[in-house]
């Protein structure tokens, strides 16, 4: 019995054949989602787009093509950048990153997923970056005197994914972080991670991060914290109780 491969991934299998080349619809198709994906990495963020209020800030390159040619200028804010230093649990930012347009599609419906799950933390006002990248993040949460970052940023696009968001989380945020102190949760989009899950997962990390002031590849290496993620992953909690499932990527 033929299995159709194709009805469990979107990725580009059993496309069939047209003597030693592609079946013509499945060249179009092909054509399509390259620029999709390169349309995405070329949009440009509009901030009022957003509907929230927000602290609107930019990074060190002045345009779309220096922020390309140039990602050391994406991780470092405008010399003409102000922040009010304050006293927060969190501080939650949004960056256009490689896709405008997965900001445009899932920044603010996840923030909503994400709201009631944070109401009794002290967050910073919302900052919107333009021509941002990752680790823009850190300087932003030191400068507002945030414990811990959580990043919102259009991912690179995919040929099957042009709007994928992703989400990276910094303890201690300051300059000079590494890759390898943020926790990530990718893939938020409507055919991928839902907003729900998105919202739960990086409540989850934001809670442990506070209580053990890390996050990154060092969280992993608790057993605490391990066997943590695994009941979450498992469905049960300490005594052996169902608790909501909620899968937790830590990348």
């Amino acid at each position: 019995m033929a299995i159709d491969l194709r009805s469990f991934t979107p990725a580009r299998v059993a496309l069939g054949r047209a003597g030693h080349g592609l079946p013509t619809a499945e060249l179009l198709r092909f054509r399509l989602d390259h620029a999709r994906a390169r349309d995405a990495v070329y949009e440009e963020l509009d901030p009022a787009s957003l509907g929230v209020p927000h602290v609107l800030l930019h990074s060190a390159a002045p345009d779309r093509a220096t922020y390309l040619r140039r990602p050391d200028l994406g991780r470092r804010l405008s010399p003409a950048a102000q922040l009010e230093k304050g006293d927060y649990d969190a501080a939650l930012v949004i960056a256009d990153g490689l896709s405008a347009s997965a900001v445009h599609h899932h920044a603010i419906a996840l923030l909503e997923a994400l709201a009631p799950l944070l109401a009794d933390w002290r967050l910073a006002p919302l900052t919107v970056v333009l021509q941002g990248r990752v680790a823009i993040g850190d300087e932003i949460g030191e400068r507002l005197g945030a414990r811990q970052v959580a990043m919102l940023i259009g991912e690179r696009p995919g040929l099957t994914s042009p709007d994928s968001l992703g989400i990276y989380l910094t303890w201690d945020p300051r300059p000079g972080r590494t890759n390898a102190e943020r926790n990530c949760i990718s893939n938020v989009r409507t055919e991928g991670l839902s907003y729900g899950a998105a919202a739960h997962q990086l409540h989850f990390l934001m809670s442990e991060a506070r209580v053990r002031k890390l996050t990154g590849v060092l969280s992993r290496t608790d057993d605490r914290f391990s066997s943590s993620v695994c009941r979450q992953r498992l469905g049960t909690s300490e005594k052996g109780n169902t608790v909501p499932k909620t899968l937790i990527e830590n990348k």
